[in-house]
C-alpha cells in the first residue's frame, strides 16, 4: 500500500515539474525576443524610401559608430566613415534612418564631387530601441547599408534644453572649428583634418510639451543645409525632426588653403541663416 501511494505522489510531482518547465519556456523565449533587434520596421519602410532598388551590405564602405545603449536619447551621437573603392567610385550620398522614430529619415547628406569626405558624425533623437541605418549611395548607383541597434527611448518628445525665449533669441547662430593636424614632423597637412559645424536652433520635433502651457510645441527645424568652400560644394543635408537640438556636424574633408568656408540653412518657417569664414594655411 506504500508503494502504491507513493508512485502516484511521485508521478503527480514530475508533471507539475514539466508543466511549469514548459511554461517557462515561452516565458524565456519571449523576453530573449524582446532583448534581441527586430527589422520589420525596416522590411516594411525600405520600400518607401528605396522603392525597390535593391540594397547591398556596405562592406566596410561605410561603417558606423553609435552607443549600444545611449546617456541621452536626445542627443545620440553618430559617427560615419567612408571608403572609395575603385569598383564602386566614391559614395555621393549616405541617408541616416532611425527605424523606429515617427520620421525615420533623419537626413540625407549629399558630397561634392572632389570633396573628399571621410567622415561625418552629428546627433540623433532616437523615440524607442531601433536600430540606426546608414545607406550610402556609389557612383555607380548602388546602395549599400550598414547599422547599428540602439537602446534609447523618448527622444523626440524630450523636453526642450533652453526655453523657448532663448532658443529664438539665439536662432541660426553658427560656429565652425577647425581641427588641425600635423604630420611626424610637425608640418601642417594640406587638408582639414576635420571641421565641427555647430547651428543654434532649437529642432523642435513637434512631440515636445511646453512645460508652461501644457500645449506641444509646432515642430520647427532646419530642413536644408549646404557647406560649400569656394565655389565648389563639400556636403549638403536634407534634414528632419530626428536631428538634435542645436545641430552639430563634425566633418573631415579635402580642404583648400586659402578659400573660405561658406555655410546656409534654412529651417522650415522659411527662416534662411548664413555665414562664412576665411581658412588660412596655418589652420590646415
Amino acid at each position: 500500500m506504500t508503494m502504491k501511494a507513493k508512485r502516484p505522489r511521485s508521478r503527480t510531482i514530475a508533471l507539475v515539474f514539466l508543466a511549469l518547465i514548459g511554461a517557462a519556456m515561452p516565458l524565456s523565449a519571449g523576453a530573449q525576443s524582446t532583448s534581441l533587434p527586430d527589422s520589420k520596421t525596416w522590411d516594411g519602410l525600405k520600400g518607401d524610401v528605396f522603392g525597390q532598388k535593391p540594397i547591398e551590405d556596405a562592406g566596410g564602405l561605410v561603417t558606423i559608430e553609435a552607443p549600444k545603449r545611449a546617456e541621452d536619447a536626445a542627443i545620440v551621437p553618430v559617427d560615419l566613415h567612408f571608403k572609395t573603392d575603385a569598383a564602386t567610385g566614391r559614395i555621393k550620398a549616405v541617408t541616416l534612418i532611425v527605424d523606429e522614430n515617427p520620421a525615420p529619415v533623419a537626413a540625407v547628406f549629399k558630397f561634392g564631387p572632389d570633396a573628399g569626405v571621410t567622415h561625418l558624425a552629428t546627433r540623433l533623437r532616437v523615440n524607442a530601441y531601433s536600430y540606426v541605418r546608414a545607406i550610402a549611395e556609389t557612383e555607380d548607383g548602388k546602395l549599400h547599408m550598414t547599422q547599428a541597434f540602439v537602446k534609447a527611448s523618448g527622444g523626440c518628445s524630450a523636453p526642450a534644453m533652453k526655453n523657448q525665449d532663448e532658443a529664438l533669441a539665439s536662432l541660426g547662430k553658427m560656429k565652425l572649428r577647425v581641427f588641425t593636424s600635423k604630420t611626424p614632423g610637425n608640418e601642417p597637412m594640406t587638408r582639414a583634418t576635420e571641421m565641427q559645424l555647430m547651428i543654434r536652433h532649437p529642432n523642435n520635433s513637434g512631440l515636445q510639451m511646453d512645460q508652461v502651457t501644457r500645449y506641444y510645441i509646432p515642430a520647427h527645424f532646419i530642413q536644408g543645409l549646404t557647406v560649400t568652400q569656394g565655389d565648389r560644394l563639400i556636403m549638403s543635408m536634407e534634414g528632419g525632426i530626428s536631428i538634435s537640438e542645436d545641430p552639430n556636424f563634425r566633418f573631415e574633408f579635402d580642404a583648400r588653403p586659402g578659400e573660405d568656408v561658406k555655410v546656409e540653412a534654412a529651417d522650415t518657417e522659411g527662416k534662411k541663416f548664413q555665414d562664412e569664414w576665411p581658412l588660412e594655411s596655418s589652420s590646415l
